[in-house]
């Protein structure tokens, strides 16, 4: 399907602060920018795409109980992640092969990240080293790992984002079997990225690995893709420093439940012990607002950070946090608090939601035929 977005030219040079006034303005961009098999791989999901259809759907859900007449004129939404001042509290997450969306790949986005004030998350799925992406530029980054060898291997790959100045690293661990992505599969597209990828190491990671890996570093430590309060019970048990609520953008299991309905349960499980982050869907200002009111620390951000890349490259990414700021300093003022650090459970309540949900439903305005893309 394409996008119905007037005004949209996919050759515009114009400087990304004129071209790119709204967000769904960035994705329109990365579509036309991309590969159509590049573009499924981004937007797809595992099997009927129902768990992707639920994160949009648990935002969606959400609704705000402003208060007024309060003075506005000042609005802080910076936030902190393990001690790091963060622009917005919004970490770029990690997305295997980088380089599909922009030559550049993880060094192009570790330049924006710097720029910004924000962190990259640095799948260890792709062709740019490491070494090469801290070398881009001297901001916040985090080294994202599937696991891909044994102890030893791993030994390496800590070490490795130590010496890079990494300030966390982050075990993946909603992934013991890749799932089947059928808009992949349906167009005959074997992603190269995944040739050799040793996913038996990753299909045997279990709770040992992870006490041996606060017995052994020095290093905070994230698991990516809690999904239940009992998950996130044993993670702080075993002293895991951030634990990071995922369904893996709707891409792993098939009928799972929306990452922000399973927020609360493990806010209430964490109780302290750590601090949160969370993604799945997260595309707007008010949907960031929403999570830190229900108890999140930060949230991360996939889809829509690529097609900032896609779009425009490190301007794209950079174009796309401003964008992003700027809404939910505008989300913020208009709950009457003078801080995104002030939201809280207070200001939410559920409610119905207005839209189907899809993918990338919170631009209405990409596809103004259908809510379906």
């Amino acid at each position: 399907m394409s996008i119905a977005v007037s005004g949209m030219n996919e050759a515009d040079n114009t400087d990304p602060t004129e071209r790119f006034l709204c967000l769904h303005e960035i994705v329109a961009a990365a579509q036309a920018a991309l590969d159509p098999n590049i573009w499924n791989y981004l937007r797809g999901a595992t099997e009927t795409e129902t768990t992707a259809k639920r994160n949009r759907m648990a935002l969606d859900s959400v609704a705000f109980r402003p208060r007024v007449l309060n003075d506005m004129r000042e609005v802080s939404v910076g936030g902190r992640l393990l001690g790091k001042d963060l622009t917005l509290p919004v970490l770029l997450a990690p997305v295997g092969s980088l380089e599909s969306f922009e030559p550049g790949g993880g060094k192009t986005a570790m330049r924006a990240a710097a720029g910004f004030g924000n962190a990259l998350m640095l799948s260890n799925v792709g062709t740019i080293p490491i070494e090469e992406v801290a070398a881009a530029a001297d901001g916040l980054l985090i080294s994202a790992l599937y696991k891909r060898g044994d102890d030893g291997w791993l030994d390496e790959q800590v070490q490795r984002a130590k010496d890079t100045g990494c300030f966390a690293v982050s075990l993946t661990v909603d992934s013991a079997y890749y799932s089947r992505r059928e808009r992949d599969i349906a167009a005959r597209f074997v992603k190269p990225w995944r040739a050799g990828s040793g996913a038996d190491w990753q299909a045997a990671l279990n709770w040992k690995d992870v006490a041996r890996f606060k017995e052994r570093y020095d290093i905070p430590l994230i698991l990516k893709g809690i999904a239940t309060a009992e998950d996130a019970k044993m993670a702080v048990e075993r002293g895991v420093d951030v634990v990071y609520v995922s369904n893996h953008g709707g891409r792993q299991l098939d009928h799972g439940r929306g990452s922000l309905d399973v927020l609360p349960e493990v806010v209430e499980a964490v109780a302290g012990r750590a601090e949160i982050v969370v993604d799945g869907s997260i595309q707007r200002g008010t949907d960031l607002v929403k999570a830190i009111a229900l108890g999140a620390n930060a949230v991360g951000m996939g889809r829509l950070f690529c097609c900032g890349l896609a779009a425009a490259g490190e301007a794209g990414v950079l174009r796309m946090l401003s964008l992003l700021r700027d809404e939910v300093r505008t989300a913020v003022a208009l709950l009457g608090v003078n801080s995104l650090s002030e939201v809280g459970a207070r200001h939410v309540h559920p409610a119905a939601p207005a839209t189907e949900p899809g993918v990338f439903s919170a631009f209405p305005l990409l596809y103004p035929e259908s809510s379906q893309f």
